[in-house]
C-alpha cells in the first residue's frame, strides 16, 4: 500500500506561515528630551540629554562671578513643574517624568553692602545678613556693641520674646497682671513677656517663674514662632 500525506506548518503568533516570526522588539525603555536653556550671567547644564522616565538628572549653575542664582525651573511638556531636590548651592536633581522636560535659570547681580551695616562680626555673605540688617532697621534689636552683633552667642528667653514683641509692633499688654516672680516691672523685656504669655506664645518654666535669663533651645525659638504666627 502506498499513500501521500501533506503536512502544513502552524503559523507561529504574531508572524506568518512557515514557522517564521515577523516584527521585532528591542526591549528598551522610552527616553525625552531633556532641553537646557542658556542663561545670561552664568551657566547651566544637566547631566543627560535624554533620560527614561524614573532617571535622576542632576542640574549643574555657576553663576558668573559677582552674580547669585535667582531661580531654577524644570516643566514638563505640558508646562507643569518638576519638583526639585537641592544638593548643594550649584548642584539640583530631579526625577524625569514620561515627557520631555525644559530646564531653566536665572542669575542676578548680588546686591552691594547696604550702607548702616556697622556690624564687623557680620559678613557680607553670611545667611544672617539680611535678617540682621532688616532686624536692626525695624527695632527688633540692636547689636552687642557698637560693631559686633555677636551672631554666634547664645540668645535668652528674655531677648527671644522681645523679638517677637518689637516684631509685632511692641504692642501694649492688656493686663498688668504678673505671676512671674522674676520679671520686674522696670526689666526692659517685662511689656514683652506679659504680652507673649496673653498671646499664648509662652508660659513660665513653672507658675511663678520664667527664666528670663535661662538659654532659648532651637526647638522654643521654632515653638515660640509657630505660635505667634
Amino acid at each position: 500500500m502506498t499513500a501521500t500525506v501533506t503536512y502544513t506548518a502552524p503559523t507561529a503568533p504574531g508572524g506568518s506561515g512557515g514557522g517564521s516570526h515577523g516584527g521585532s522588539s528591542s526591549g528598551s525603555s522610552a527616553t525625552y528630551a531633556v532641553s537646557v536653556n542658556s542663561a545670561k550671567n552664568g551657566s547651566v547644564s544637566a547631566s543627560a540629554k535624554s533620560a527614561s522616565k524614573g532617571d535622576t538628572v542632576t542640574i549643574t549653575v555657576k553663576p558668573n562671578s559677582g552674580y547669585e542664582l535667582d531661580g531654577l525651573t524644570v516643566t514638563d511638556k505640558n508646562g507643569n513643574a518638576v519638583k526639585l531636590a537641592r544638593k548643594s548651592d550649584t548642584r539640583y536633581t530631579f526625577s524625569m517624568p514620561a515627557s520631555k522636560v525644559s530646564v531653566e535659570a536665572g542669575f542676578v547681580e548680588i546686591a552691594a553692602p547696604a550702607a548702616g551695616m556697622a556690624f564687623t562680626d557680620v559678613a557680607f555673605d553670611a545667611y544672617c545678613y539680611d535678617a540682621v540688617q532688616w532686624a536692626v532697621e525695624n527695632g527688633i534689636t540692636g547689636g552687642t556693641a557698637a560693631t559686633t552683633f555677636s551672631p554666634s552667642a547664645s540668645c535668652s528667653r528674655a531677648r527671644t520674646v522681645t523679638f517677637l514683641w518689637r516684631a509685632a509692633g511692641s504692642p501694649a499688654p492688656k493686663s498688668s497682671a504678673n505671676a512671674f516672680t522674676d520679671v520686674a516691672p522696670d526689666a526692659y523685656y517685662y511689656d514683652a513677656v506679659l504680652w507673649a504669655v496673653e498671646q499664648g506664645i509662652t508660659a513660665g518654666t513653672t507658675a511663678t517663674v520664667f527664666s528670663p535669663s535661662a538659654n532659648c533651645t532651637r526647638r522654643q525659638t521654632v515653638t515660640f514662632l509657630y505660635r505667634a504666627r
